[in-house]
């Protein structure tokens, strides 16, 4: 990857950097607002509960983002953090942050799904 090529993506997470920061800055959505209607309390729980997965969500994607970044100053960025292969100059351009190649996040992704899958089964038979 050349030295202009890693300098635009810098830029691009730098910006992504900033925008998610200045996202999580305001929490005004997970305020807990009580009412004498019990309806209205259960549709501010409901968006409640909605910013705060948006909040986890926006959260991991600025981890991801500032992982990028340091693999950037490491010298290690655009390579694949587990077979180290080169990442497409495609999947970088569609998701800058990425650590992996598209064959092992699919791998990864399966794995996730698998275990999530695990834990549903096991919850449902303890519950059973």
């Amino acid at each position: 990857m050349t030295k202009t090529e890693v300098t635009k993506y810098k830029m691009i997470l730098e910006a992504k950097q900033a925008e998610l920061e200045a996202v999580l800055r305001n929490r005004e959505a997970i305020a807990i607002e009580k009412t004498p209607d019990a309806l209205d309390e259960v549709q501010h729980a409901a968006e409640r509960e909605l910013a705060i997965r948006n909040l986890d969500r926006e959260s991991n994607l600025l981890r991801n983002v500032r992982s990028a970044l340091r693999r950037i100053e490491d010298e290690t960025y655009g390579t694949c953090m587990h077979c180290e292969e080169d990442i497409s100059p495609k999947r970088l351009n569609a998701v800058p942050w990425t650590a992996y190649c598209i064959r092992c996040q699919e791998m990864a992704d399966r794995h996730r799904e698998r275990f999530d899958s695990a834990d549903l089964f096991e919850e449902v038979a303890t519950a059973a």
